[in-house]
């Protein structure tokens, strides 16, 4: 069986130059499909359900990935969150499996990388409700992953999936201040460095899909909670 190559989701312009242009040698299934949705939850929802519905076999794993804000302090300016859950305002939250084995990934690959749960906003979150964020238990914010994953859950609730950020600005550091254009040229390399990290973790995950048996009955769920990494 021909594995199927991997698709990654950003919403602008910068991040699919960076991803297209990291090193992807020895991917499974070859080169990846990178997409840009735009911005925002709605956006990436209708690209994310038409690449599925067209081909809904076609892609061997799911990974969004992208510029976002960390809502904790500590953190730095190029600095990866790698989610290992992800909710919205209305209350719904996507468990994500992979945190664990790609955070590990990305640490062997010497980039520095934390776990924790992503909030996704319908707007740009500043000041006060940042902190409001982090006393929730969120540490990044980003404006489309769990539109991409209600759709996942929905469409393709098998498919291993993924969701990074790379940090352009913190509580410390919001946008629009003099560091920020440094701070997104960091950013911008180091979402390019991530790019073998993803190649082992979906590698991992291709392989240990060839070695698992085929279930004589599938059961269809029911939960919001996204596959496991396996690893």
């Amino acid at each position: 069986m021909t594995a199927a190559p991997l698709l990654v989701l950003c919403a602008l312009g910068p991040e699919v130059w960076a991803l297209r242009g990291g090193d992807w040698r020895g991917a499974a299934g070859g080169p990846p499909v990178v997409v840009r949705t735009g911005v925002g939850r709605r956006r990436a929802s209708l690209t994310v359900r038409r690449l599925l519905t067209a081909a809904p076999g076609g892609y061997g794993a799911l990974v969004v990935a992208g510029f976002g804000a960390s809502v904790a302090p500590g953190i730095t300016p190029g600095d990866v969150i790698v989610a290992d859950g992800v909710r919205d305002a209305e209350g719904n939250h996507f468990a994500v499996g992979s945190a664990p084995g790609l955070t590990r990934a990305l640490a062997a690959r010497g980039l520095t990388a934390h776990t924790g749960v992503h909030h996704t906003a319908d707007h740009v979150v500043r000041g006060l409700e940042r902190r409001a964020l982090h006393l929730q238990g969120a540490l990044a914010v980003d404006m489309e992953a769990a539109a991409v994953l209600a759709a996942l859950s929905e469409l393709r609730p098998g498919l291993p999936a993924a969701v990074l950020r790379v940090v352009v600005d913190t509580p410390e550091r919001e946008l629009l201040r003099p560091g920020t254009l440094p701070a997104g040229v960091r950013a911008w390399r180091t979402l390019r460095a991530t790019v073998p990290a993803l190649v082992d973790w979906h590698l991992r995950n291709d392989r240990a899909g060839r070695d698992r048996p085929s279930p004589a009955i599938l059961d269809h769920p029911t939960s919001s909670t996204l596959p496991q990494e396996a690893s």
